[in-house]
């Protein structure tokens, strides 16, 4: 039986399906990365998170990579066990928690870094190098769209929760053509 409400997407639907799937499987799975630690791929998205938004507060961070808090402070916990991570308060404000990177977990995403990029994105960054800026617009809003579905349990107002596009005239006028290939 072919499944006609999703028309010529259902491709696409399965491969964002297919994705997910396998990310859940390896998501926790520990492994060395080319290092000389294990870690779990949230742990090296959360050392990463960490290391570009050094200044903001663990809980904001959290919300930027999509996890909860708990499971969050889980892995900032575990990467501070391994040597990879510190948290400190500001002055004057024992509320807030930060963390950064040490050294060593500095030096540890770098080799992460050069062991994953010849496997897993290469490939993918030469594909989207092919794509027009707004075409790659337009895919990262799907993906974000999907994902705020997925944490809403797609129900606000029954509608996925799709970031806005740039409105520039521009870009409403690229997607008003037929992309080329």
């Amino acid at each position: 039986m072919q499944l006609e409400w999703m028309k010529q997407y259902r491709s696409l639907v399965e491969k964002f399906i297919r994705y997910a799937n396998t990310y859940v499987l390896a998501h926790n799975r520990q492994e060395s990365f080319g290092t000389s630690i294990k870690f779990s791929a949230i742990q090296i998205q959360t050392l990463e998170y960490i290391m570009e938004n050094e200044n903001m507060k663990m809980s904001d961070i959290a919300r930027k990579l999509g996890v909860t808090r708990s499971a969050f402070s889980k892995n900032v916990k575990t990467l501070q066990e391994k040597g990879l991570l510190e948290k400190y308060r500001l002055e004057g404000n024992n509320k807030d928690i930060y963390v950064f990177a040490t050294d060593f977990g500095v030096e540890t995403y770098n080799l992460y870094v050069k062991y994953v990029y010849d496997i897993w994105f290469k490939d993918m960054f030469e594909m989207a190098d092919s794509l027009p800026a707004e075409s790659l617009a337009v895919f990262e809003d799907m993906i974000e769209g999907f994902a705020n579905a997925f944490i809403t349990s797609g129900h606000v107002q029954n509608k996925l929760i799709y970031r806005p596009l740039d409105k520039s005239a521009s870009l409403r006028k690229s997607l008003e053509k037929p992309l080329e290939k």
